[in-house]
């Protein structure tokens, strides 16, 4: 054991483990200046910080010394020690955030290196109602805030409606894995308009300069729980000031357009109306 001196005080790396939640001893990491990257500790710890005092079970650092994330619960989960039993030690914490004060159980807390929050990670089943430039939307897995505090994007906890260039479409991402608050399905620029969208519920219909019409709209897949069935694809679009980019496919390359010269509708596409009595279990 070797104590770690930090801007934040003294920290007790972890040096035991034990046979359910840390079944390893997991190393101090640094950068390649030196500096510490990333602590595991030994007890859970009170770490104070802009946003306030957060319980800290592991605590990473940006290469200037501040915190990049801390997580309040650090346990391994396996065959002894489920998720469930990791959500059962989570605790609410009590934050100062650019959306106010909030009250949640959180698995991770995300600063810049300036100090600023950056994202807030949420535990599964955790909401949080979020106000933003296209009104008030309520969140799950997670927030992030731009350096400069305003809302930068976030995780619709249900399907919900948005202004865009395109007109109305409608942001949800069913596939949306809850690994880090900082990158969601609804994104907004620096002015406070909606600039991405991921969704299943949308189909945009582009007119070319040429006058001819092409509609995308998300894709299918056989689904993860039977073979006899098949799921929607989250699309994802993007505006940008000169371009507006469409995804349908995680694994190719975006199809690019210019805004000059085209012209952009979305209208609701519900997939599931194809077959109206098969339940899609998986995804929306």
């Amino acid at each position: 054991m070797q104590i770690i001196s930090t801007q934040y005080g003294e920290l007790v790396p972890q040096h035991t483990s034990d046979d359910l939640r840390k079944r390893e001893i997991l190393p101090v990491e640094f950068h390649g200046s030196g500096g510490v990257k990333s602590v595991p500790l030994e007890n859970q710890t009170m770490i104070a910080t802009p946003a306030g005092d957060i319980p800290a079970e592991l605590v990473s650092f940006h290469e200037n010394g501040t915190i990049n994330r801390i997580f309040p619960l650090n346990g391994k989960l396996s065959g002894y020690w489920s998720q469930d039993d990791e959500a059962g030690l989570a605790r609410p914490v009590t934050l100062t955030t650019p959306i106010g004060l909030v009250r949640a159980k959180v698995l991770s807390v995300s600063f810049y290196d300036n100090r600023s929050l950056r994202s807030l990670t949420l535990w599964p089943g955790e909401t949080l109602s979020v106000p933003t430039p296209a009104g008030p939307v309520e969140a799950r897995i997670g927030v992030s805030f731009t350096p400069e505090g305003k809302v930068r994007s976030l995780e619709p906890a249900k399907p919900v409606t948005v202004p865009t260039r395109a007109g109305e479409m409608t942001a949800y991402d069913p596939d949306a894995v809850g690994v880090n608050g900082d990158a969601n399905s609804l994104v907004f620029d620096e002015d406070g308009k909606v600039c991405q969208v991921i969704t299943t519920l949308t189909k945009l219909t582009v007119v070319h300069p040429d006058g001819h019409t092409h509609c995308h709209i998300p894709e299918t897949r056989e689904s993860l729980c039977s073979e006899a069935e098949q799921e929607v694809v989250p699309m994802t679009v993007t505006f940008t000031r000169d371009a507006v980019s469409v995804s349908t496919d995680p694994d190719a390359a975006p199809l690019v357009l210019p805004r000059e010269g085209h012209v952009f509708f979305a209208e609701p596409h519900l997939p599931q109306l194809a077959n109206p009595f098969v339940a899609l279990h998986c995804s929306v």
